[in-house]
């Protein structure tokens, strides 16, 4: 399985080169398949979301879906991912994402899928992996009332792949209390390894492999 684990998408060259590396072929050669559906629980205004579709679609795929978790039949889904040679997941709510792989029962396929296919995690859609995607670990980074804006208390880890947790929006100017303060704040609370990226890095991880690729600012707190 190859991931790259960004916090904004593919912001730089550095990212691109990534991905064309792991993908083997130019991405005019490829299907992507782009799932907007962490996003479609955050509110207010879409124009992060907008951006980075049109970003990723200007790369000049050979194909560019758009798929969506919910409503549909889960073997149209799982269909339309296997299609595809890169997963594109985009950002919002996590916690969302992973409710809507888990209660539409896609796990399974979605991890079949992935074995010969390159995925793309987009803030919420690089946090799904951790097996530390719970209840506890909302406590220990303080976001719970993301869990419960959705009328939940609880939340399973719809993979359980890493032993280690991913933090997005380091340093961003879109969220500008995520400075070291506030990482030292939760490395002081957290009994679970967390990467905290900024917009210009990501976590990779190829054939069981991890290694950060940046041309920003990233820490990791074991």
């Amino acid at each position: 399985m190859n991931f790259l684990l960004t916090a904004s998408g593919l912001r730089n060259e550095t990212l691109r080169d990534a991905l064309r590396d792991m993908l083997g072929k130019p991405f005019g050669s490829a299907n992507v398949v782009f799932v907007p559906t962490a996003s479609l629980a955050e509110s207010g205004d879409h124009g992060w979301f907008v951006e980075d579709m049109n970003r990723l679609h200007s790369l000049g795929w050979r194909e560019f879906d758009v798929l969506e978790l919910n409503g549909l039949p889960r073997q149209m889904v799982l269909d339309r991912l296997l299609h595809a040679d890169v997963i594109y997941v985009e950002g919002g709510s996590h916690y969302h994402l992973a409710r809507s792989i888990t209660g539409n029962g896609l796990a399974e396929g979605f991890l079949e899928a992935l074995e010969n296919r390159v995925y793309v995690g987009v803030s919420a859609g690089s946090m799904i992996f951790s097996r530390h995607l719970t209840e506890h670990s909302a406590d220990v980074i303080g976001d719970t009332k993301d869990l419960h804006v959705l009328g939940a208390t609880t939340v399973e880890p719809p993979f359980g792949l890493f032993d280690w947790y991913l933090k997005p929006h380091l340093y961003s100017p879109d969220f500008p209390e995520r400075d070291d303060a506030w990482a030292d704040r939760i490395t002081a609370r957290a009994d679970f390894p967390i990467y905290f990226i900024d917009d210009e890095t990501a976590v990779r991880v190829r054939d069981g492999k991890v290694d950060v690729i940046s041309e920003g600012r990233w820490r990791f707190q074991p």
